[in-house]
């Protein structure tokens, strides 16, 4: 089976919006349906794990039945923090699925991610244990050093990650056992990549583009706006 956990389970406070970014509604329908209905149209997805802000687990429901988003088996709570939310969906997961079964880690206000990535990070994922979507950096880069820069950094050597991280169940499962075990989960950026960087692992890269990335801000939300129409006009045509 191919199972996405998608992660719902953020406040947004950065948005400032009054309501979870991925609650928001983007042409009166929220961009957690956007990111759910990707999947749920795959032909290589088989069921849909939601992990979800506490607060909206009721109201998520709602949503699953208006948009007919009948690959939606489970709807988990969520965690403090973005690891906590992980390792709920993961927990939920352990007497449903095999170990060579596939999860898909997505982020909820990620609705750009294209098929083809879904695609290509399930057929990496099948041949290595695991993959993430990857992009060589198409901008300049240099270092952080207050309000000056001091050092130029070859963006050659460096590459941008995003969504779906996918993973063999066996190997995630074991990979969180481990991290909480050694008292990894706090020390690094809340990703499931930054702590396989922190624990030695290697990951295999798939294929990404610049477009696949998180809503954040609130001009993310204008250019997933102009997204939308974009690809109305083209189905109209």
């Amino acid at each position: 089976m191919n199972v996405p956990i998608i992660l719902a389970g953020g406040v947004g406070s950065r948005m400032g919006a009054d309501r979870p970014k991925q609650f928001i509604e983007i042409f009166g329908k929220p961009i957690l349906v956007y990111t759910i209905e990707i999947f749920q149209n795959h032909p290589e997805i088989d069921a849909i794990e939601v992990v979800c802000v506490k607060s909206h687990v009721d109201y998520l429901k709602e949503l699953v039945e208006e948009y007919n988003l009948d690959k939606v088996k489970w709807i988990t709570p969520g965690g403090k923090e973005f690891q906590d939310s992980v390792i709920n969906g993961i927990n939920n997961l352990k007497n449903e699925l095999s170990d060579e079964d596939i999860v898909l880690i997505q982020y909820g206000a990620s609705p750009f991610t294209s098929d083809d990535i879904i695609s290509d990070a399930i057929r990496v994922c099948k041949e290595k244990g695991n993959s993430s979507p990857a992009i060589k950096s198409l901008f300049l880069l240099g270092s952080n050093d207050g309000d000056k820069s001091l050092n130029w950094i070859d963006r050659d050597k460096v590459i941008i990650h995003n969504t779906p991280q996918c993973f063999k169940f066996g190997y995630v499962t074991q990979l969180y056992e481990e991290a909480i075990e050694e008292g990894y989960i706090d020390k690094v950026e809340p990703h499931t990549t930054s702590l396989m960087y922190l624990m030695d692992r290697e990951i295999y890269l798939s294929k990404g583009n610049q477009i696949n990335f998180k809503i954040t801000t609130k001009e993310d939300l204008d250019l997933f706006k102009g997204f939308v129409l974009m690809k109305n006009q083209n189905n109209d045509e």
